[in-house]
């Protein structure tokens, strides 16, 4: 630097050498940039807050099978510290186990009445109780059959064909119930009822008509839409006024060990990202 520079710079300091100020200007500067990274970092939550970790238990309905694999899948990725472990089965008997103390942290039932009557048992969170979905029914066929499941609707379970007839059982499953009550709108179901077979859960019901052990099936939506049965099957979808309202819902229970991270998998399943893969697997979705 010149020494008319320097002289330049002295003056406009008041005697204060170029090399103090700029020392000075610096550490203001950096003490700015500390505040204003200290004021943007109070405005989140801090890394202990926010970090989900351990094993979260799902007992969910076997209807939600593909779907909630799915949601599950995207939930890893934004906490990879959380390991979701997801048993299927039919709602009632999930329930049942629920209120004989199995230690799950999340409940999702194919019918919201039983999330309802958990929390009045004190086995959940009522403020955690929500609906996700509203389940749709489907006759389902393999594409290979020879039964016109799409012209004949309903009555396509009246076929000879239809040798068994796959649902799940109604005793403890919605879905079972759901068609058996779609026979009888349908008054059918005294013609056909010998020749049902129950699996444990509507899964296991399209199990049997995948595999032949079963010729046509009546089940979930959300099972028939998935690539995998999708890419094998015809279907007719059921009214939803021929069967009661399968209304679907969760709740956060209170004899888990991961209430934290269950809610989190419960604000997924429940934001934009879970409703849209709910969407696409066939549910209807309630009202936000």
């Amino acid at each position: 630097m010149s020494a008319d520079r320097r002289a330049d710079l002295s003056g406009l300091c008041g005697g204060i050498s170029p090399a103090l100020v700029s020392r000075r200007t610096g550490l203001r500067l950096a003490a700015s940039a500390l505040a204003t990274g200290a004021a943007a970092f109070s405005a989140f939550p801090s890394f202990a807050e926010t970090a989900l970790s351990g094993d979260l238990l799902v007992a969910a309905a076997a209807d939600l099978k593909f779907a909630l694999d799915e949601v599950i899948g995207g939930f890893g990725k934004t906490h990879p510290q959380v390991t979701v472990k997801a048993s299927y089965g039919s709602s009632g008997n999930l329930f049942a186990q629920i209120a004989q103390g199995a230690p799950f942290d999340l409940f999702l039932s194919a019918d919201a009445g039983f999330p309802r009557r958990l929390v009045t048992t004190g086995k959940a969170d009522e403020a955690s109780r929500f609906i996700y979905g509203i389940g749709r029914l489907v006759v389902w066929v393999p594409k290979a059959s020879g039964i016109e499941v799409e012209k004949a609707g309903i009555r396509a379970l009246l076929d000879p064909r239809a040798a068994k007839i796959a649902i799940a059982n109604p005793a403890h499953a919605p879905y079972g119930a759901a068609a058996v009550a779609a026979m009888e709108h349908y008054g059918i179901h005294a013609a056909v009822k010998d020749r049902l077979v129950l699996g444990e859960n509507v899964a296991q019901a399209a199990q049997f008509v995948g595999s032949g052990a079963a010729d046509i099936g009546v089940i979930a939506r959300s099972l028939a839409v998935a690539p995998k049965m999708a890419d094998t099957g015809r279907l007719w979808e059921i009214p939803a006024e021929a069967h009661p309202r399968l209304e679907q819902g969760g709740v956060v229970l209170t004899g888990g060990k991961n209430a934290e991270a269950a809610r989190a998998l419960r604000a997924v399943l429940t934001g934009e990202e879970g409703r849209a893969v709910l969407a696409r697997y066939g549910f209807v979705l309630p009202d936000k």
